[in-house]
């Protein structure tokens, strides 16, 4: 499973997620793309089935780019055990995710195989998706600056 080598602090807050997110919310080097429409948090295990799939899907053919990391520690108490007394222990690694972030990219296939691919990643998340295709996006692109 992903999760960081090493980290600053062990346990971190939750924090808000509000917004939009403005880095990582254009294609790299894809030709199509799974993108995020609601927030939330990925977990390591979600992003690590989506790879697989994707991966199986594409029958090891092409390249897949994921472009998120589980880097925020999620923490959890021990059943029945009382309140106070601190936080709880390390328990998952979760990706913060905002609307508008690319999640998964793939290129190197026809288009048929890339959204079949892509369509069934999108079942393994915890988070509303869609799939965005590069020349799309660079007409939206041309839409907003007019």
């Amino acid at each position: 499973m992903l999760s960081p080598k090493k980290v600053k602090w062990r346990k971190q807050m939750k924090g808000r997620m509000r917004g939009y997110s403005y880095r990582g919310s254009t294609l790299g080097k894809g030709d199509y793309a799974l993108q995020a429409l609601t927030c939330g948090f990925v977990s390591n295990k979600q992003i690590e089935a989506a790879r697989i799939a994707i991966t199986r899907k594409a029958k090891r053919g092409g390249s897949i780019w994921v472009r998120i990391f589980p880097d925020k520690p999620l923490t959890k108490k021990p059943a029945e055990v009382r309140m106070g007394n601190g936080k709880g222990a390390p328990e998952s690694w979760v990706a913060v995710v905002k609307p508008g972030r690319i999640l998964f990219e793939i290129g190197g296939l026809d288009k048929e195989t890339c959204i079949e691919a892509l369509t069934v990643a999108k079942y393994k998340l915890s988070i509303k998706t869609k799939v965005i295709k590069k020349e799309l996006q660079e007409d939206t692109k041309l839409d907003k600056s007019k």
